[in-house]
């Protein structure tokens, strides 16, 4: 299985209104039709953790992966 990339990712967060929690990601990226792997990654984001921009975002997925 491949893992989705960060710029996939911000692919399906586009217009997506930071900051944003997990689950407003999700479902945002949902709408957007994102694939398995983009939201198996998003959904494995802390809970309790607020992303100010997409590049803090990104360092959150990086330290996932």
């Amino acid at each position: 299985m491949t893992k989705a990339n960060p710029v996939e990712v911000q692919k399906h967060l586009k217009g997506v209104d930071y900051p944003a929690d997990k689950q407003e990601l999700i479902r945002h990226a949902q709408q957007q039709g994102a694939d398995r792997e983009v939201l198996s990654l998003l959904e494995r984001l802390p809970e309790d953790e607020e992303y100010e921009t997409p590049a803090e975002l990104n360092k959150a997925i990086g330290e996932i992966q």
